[in-house]
């Protein structure tokens, strides 16, 4: 049975247009999943990348008209220029890390619920009334975003440091066994494909 990790970031435009593809594929090819949310700035800083706002406006322009596109191509509804989008996602990664550990709900469907909540419905994912509806949209008990488990924090710190030693350099990002690695909601259907068997010649 493989095992994919799964590096996101729950205010990440690309980790909301992956939608639940993945955990479709997953269970496909009845793969398990581990979540690990992270704040996906350090990660580019650490990896050479830029985040959006700093980078050059032909790059900024263009990613928007990529974000339109996509978004349409896979009906799902998008504000482009959202109030929080920026904001801290402490919390609503807390959130996933103890919904993980606890059980009893649809992750895939949760971290869907946090971005959706950023990228189409324009809320804030830092505020307790947010994460609590996320969490009840998913299936989990919404006091889970109340638990003080003393190791969340330590996982969320953690999650970025195993993402710069697994090379992840962005988010949505897929680990097959800890060695077949997956960069974007556009490979989905790499992976897809890897799973089934293909790609049987990499190396």
């Amino acid at each position: 049975m493989a095992h994919i990790t799964y590096y996101l970031a729950t205010n990440s435009p690309f980790t909301y247009l992956s939608g639940t593809r993945m955990e479709a594929v997953a269970a496909k090819h009845s793969a398990t999943i581990e979540y690990k949310p992270l704040n996906a700035y350090p990660l580019f800083d650490r990896t050479g990348g830029i985040a959006a706002p700093a980078r050059h406006p032909a790059r900024r322009a263009m990613r928007v008209q990529e974000l339109r596109r996509i978004s349409r191509t896979l009906g799902l509804e998008m504000d482009l220029d959202p109030p929080y989008r920026g904001f801290d996602s402490e919390r609503s990664s807390y959130a996933v890390i103890n919904a993980q550990k606890v059980g009893g709900g649809d992750l895939g469907q949760l971290v869907h619920q946090f971005t959706g909540a950023v990228w189409r419905d324009g809320r804030d994912i830092m505020e307790d009334s947010v994460i609590a509806e996320c969490l009840t949209a998913a299936g989990f008990d919404p006091a889970i975003a109340n638990l003080d488990l003393p190791e969340v924090s330590e996982t969320y710190a953690r999650n970025l440091e195993e993402a710069v030693e697994d090379d992840c350099f962005g988010v949505p990002f897929y680990i097959v066994d800890g060695k077949e690695k997956f960069w974007g909601q556009d490979r989905i259907a790499s992976l897809d494909q890897f799973l089934a068997g293909g790609f049987s010649g990499a190396s």
